[in-house]
């Protein structure tokens, strides 16, 4: 009779870990870079359906995660971000002193993702760095290869679902600036890009719910010509292509930089400003027809300034630039609810770029670094990652 008892027992326990095994640690494994977070399975059910007798089982624990569940426009939440690369491990540190200095929490980073990026340890990195510095990331697409761009989709999709992302929400920008050849694979191709587009919203939706699908924000202060298109003019054949291609977005992408010459006051208006995104909002709902509210992330904006390798006097200096950043910020960007990210280009570019650098060479921060940090800021609450756990085995 009491080898019957003990058969029984490690039948039944062999049973709930073959169960747990196939249909519940998946969903939760911790950092490993294979499981697919989704809202957990009822505790309750599983004591119910495996531990209801009154028999004694061997006692075990299981941990897991879940993302609370607030809403997409959640609040409090802080707008201030930066442009940030993933190979460099500093970078991560160097943006959560900026953004989640003076009462932050939660800021953003924009990182870009090369489309045949399949480093799993590099990734199970950034997103670790992520979660333990309280960072937002939204992620940019690039590097497309067009003639097989939806297995590459597909493939994407599904690499970046298999990683622990520090917030519910699953921030995509599809792409960068297409209106301009330079980042478009040397043409301008409107339809082309509609299409693209749509077939990666539709796959990236498909594969999670949870991805949040932006534009690649357009180069809004270009005109017509050799190499570029206006992005009206752009937006409206895209439009033609995909008819109501916009109103499948989440979120608008907006790339406002104050011209000309990367040199604009914070208070200007229009197209060449850093309320740019403000027209383009104008355009989709009176010219396009789209009536949704899009929430929008300005995924690049910034001034030149004249230091860097080579001096360059036609910028502001750094301590100029720096109380243009605190103005914009104040009077523009922490203003407006329909913003919620402001993610600066660039922490650190090299030559030419160097003069949109956060930080110098030797990642010393410049001086407009150091305003933005002492800027007071919203300790944001978005519906991020907790842990939980559930035990099992126990007497009933």
């Amino acid at each position: 009779m009491k080898k019957r008892w003990v058969l029984s027992s490690l039948i039944m326990f062999v049973l709930a870990v073959v169960v747990l095994d196939a249909f519940y640690i998946p969903q939760f494994k911790r950092f490993s870079g294979i499981g697919n977070i989704h809202d957990p399975f009822s505790i309750k059910t599983i004591k119910e359906r495996f531990f209801s007798s009154k028999m004694c089982y061997v006692k075990d624990e299981l941990e897991y995660f879940y993302y609370e569940d607030k809403g997409e426009l959640w609040e409090p939440n802080n707008k201030f971000g930066l442009y940030i690369y993933a190979e460099d491990r500093d970078f991560f540190e160097i943006a959560q002193e900026l953004v989640n200095s003076n009462g932050g929490e939660w800021g953003y980073v924009l990182i870009p993702y090369n489309m045949d990026d399949r480093d799993v340890d590099k990734w199970n990195r950034v997103f670790g760095q992520l979660i333990n510095k309280q960072l937002i990331p939204i992620i940019q697409l690039w590097k497309l290869d067009k003639d097989s761009y939806k297995e590459q989709t597909e493939e994407v999709a599904e690499f970046l679902n298999r990683f622990v992302w520090p917030i519910k929400q699953r921030y995509i920008s599809v792409y960068n600036e297409p209106n301009d050849a330079d980042f478009w694979y040397g043409e301008v191709n409107p339809e082309e890009y509609a299409k693209i587009l749509d077939y990666t919203i539709n796959t990236f939706k498909r594969t999670n719910r949870d991805y949040f699908m932006l534009n690649g924000a357009f180069n809004i202060s270009a005109s017509k010509g050799y190499s570029t298109m206006d992005a009206f003019e752009y937006m409206k054949r895209m439009d033609e292509e995909i008819p109501g291609i916009f109103s499948k977005l989440d979120g608008w992408a907006s790339h406002p930089y104050p011209q000309p010459n990367f040199s604009g006051s914070p208070q200007n208006e229009g197209r060449w400003s850093i309320k740019a995104y403000e027209k383009e909002l104008e355009f989709l709902r009176n010219d396009l027809d789209i009536q949704k509210d899009l929430p929008v992330f300005i995924t690049e904006t910034g001034w030149a300034h004249a230091e860097g390798q080579n001096y360059n006097s036609s910028y502001f200096t750094v301590d100029e630039i720096a109380d243009y950043f605190e103005e914009a910020y104040k009077e523009v960007w922490l203003k407006d609810e329909r913003v919620r990210a402001v993610t600066p280009f660039t922490i650190r570019y090299n030559p030419p770029y160097d003069h949109f650098s956060w930080i110098n060479e030797d990642k010393v921060p410049y001086r407009h670094y150091e305003k933005v940090q002492e800027m007071e800021k919203e300790k944001g609450d978005p519906p991020k990652i907790n842990p939980a756990s559930v035990s099992f085995g126990e007497c009933e």
